[in-house]
């Protein structure tokens, strides 16, 4: 609620309290497998290639390249050969800055992981009851189901088992991977340190793997130093002029605290934006349309049509581009398109957007963009009213976006080398 100035009150310092606490050892497990091929399909990407330390946690893609394609950030390639993608991944890779916090409950672009006992393992998810009980929280559930994408790790069925293991039924994935893991001698010593119950590597398992995952996101990743962090601690030096006027923009006028709200300036609910839409997008299994309806695709109620998660903001200056599926290569151009999201889709160009070209999807890329009845239906399900700023308030706002960037990049960073032997990205 805003005061009688029209400015709603500050969120309180975002402290270490803030984050779940971890295991150091599992933590560095974590990271090393975080980097490992190892748990791909065709042992050629990790975690790591769309969520680098060099890229912010992200990988600076508007919609992702995962496994066949090559290289990393704006250079990553759709691939050559038999091996390359055959599609592009559905959404942006967000940045995993504070998703450690106490307070998330909810996790993906549509929420399709939730804490909730729903399956009697302690999560609402696309695993449902085959998701393993013993889990730690919801980063260790959240780490198993990129292995399970055709897309983003698994690969063709046509390659490997993995990939087909997934076709069968979730769960038949994750053993395949705990026996790679129990072959490799320096994973098994170090699980075994981390953890008594481990004495071979018959008592290793996918939910040691996870947690160990969950354990080194949470620990790596925590942003709480930037200036408005240290602004909210008391040092009213810490934001510069305009900084300080896209600030009281933010939880003023522009509106913006409506939805970002809180220590991690989430709400952490949906809202729909009418971002334009591209690339093969995420729907209902019966949907004929190739678009991405959001939070409808997981809750089955036409309210939540196009609506999509709201994101925590620390350090977005640094994790581009913006929106679920990256449609804006500039903070200015989605700050712009909040402030009036049917004007913004109406003015919007393919060219805006930065996709590694690849001549088998030019024909497919945009179909939904161009089809003038999906755009009509975005333009009808926008939860944000207009917002009238000058363009020097709009500049204020981005420096204020600029101002939550924080110094910590990483606590452990990138291992040169990992157990496997594989090559690290």
């Amino acid at each position: 609620m805003a005061d009688a100035t029209g400015i709603a009150p500050l969120p309180k310092p975002l402290t270490v309290a803030d984050f779940h606490d971890f295991d150091p050892k599992l933590a560095e497990i974590g990271r090393l497998l975080f980097y490992d091929p190892v748990l791909s399909g065709n042992r050629n990407i990790s975690c790591g290639t769309c969520h680098h330390h060099d890229l912010a946690s992200g990988d600076g893609l508007a919609l992702g390249v995962g496994e066949g394609g090559s290289g990393l950030g704006v250079r990553r390639t759709t691939g050559q050969g038999a091996g390359r993608i055959e599609k592009r991944v559905p959404r942006n890779a967000p940045g995993l800055f504070n998703l450690g916090a106490r307070e998330i409950r909810v996790m993906f672009h549509d929420g399709r992981l939730s804490i909730d006992n729903i399956f009697g393992n302690g999560f609402n998810s696309p695993a449902e009851e085959y998701l393993p009980k013993g889990l730690k929280g919801i980063l260790a559930a959240q780490a198993l189901f990129p292995l399970t994408s055709e897309t983003e790790m698994a690969g063709n069925p046509e390659e490997n088992k993995i990939a087909g293991a997934a076709y069968d039924r979730i769960d038949h994935v994750w053993p395949l991977l705990v026996e790679r893991v129990r072959g490799i001698a320096g994973y098994v010593e170090q699980f075994s340190e981390a953890n008594p119950e481990i004495s071979g590597p018959g008592d290793l398992s996918i939910v040691h793997i996870a947690n160990a995952l969950g354990d080194f996101i949470n620990s790596e990743w925590r942003s709480t130093d930037s200036g408005f962090d240290r602004y909210l601690a008391g040092d009213d030096t810490a934001l510069g002029p305009d900084a300080r006027a896209g600030m009281e923009l933010f939880y003023g006028k522009a509106g913006c605290a409506t939805c970002h709200s809180g220590k991690l300036m989430s709400d952490q609910g949906f809202h729909a934006l009418a971002l334009p839409h591209f690339g093969p997008g995420r729907t209902r299994r019966f949907d004929p349309y190739v678009r991405d309806v959001g939070r409808m695709a997981e809750s089955d109620r036409l309210e939540d049509a196009y609506r999509f998660r709201t994101p925590m903001l620390r350090n977005v200056a640094l994790t581009g581009p913006w929106g679920h599926n990256g449609a804006y290569a500039t903070l200015e151009g989605i700050v712009r398109h909040h402030l009036d999201p049917a004007a913004a889709l109406d003015a919007w160009r393919p060219d805006m957007v930065r996709l590694p070209p690849d001549e088998r999807f030019a024909q497919v890329d945009f179909i939904s963009f161009e089809d003038s009845r999906e755009r009509a239906r975005l333009r009808a399900r926008v939860d944000v009213e207009p917002v009238t700023l000058s363009d020097q308030e709009v500049k204020a706002l981005v420096a204020f976006l600029e101002a939550l960037t924080g110094e910590a990049k990483g606590r452990l960073g990138r291992p040169d080398t990992v157990p496997s032997g594989l090559p690290v990205d």
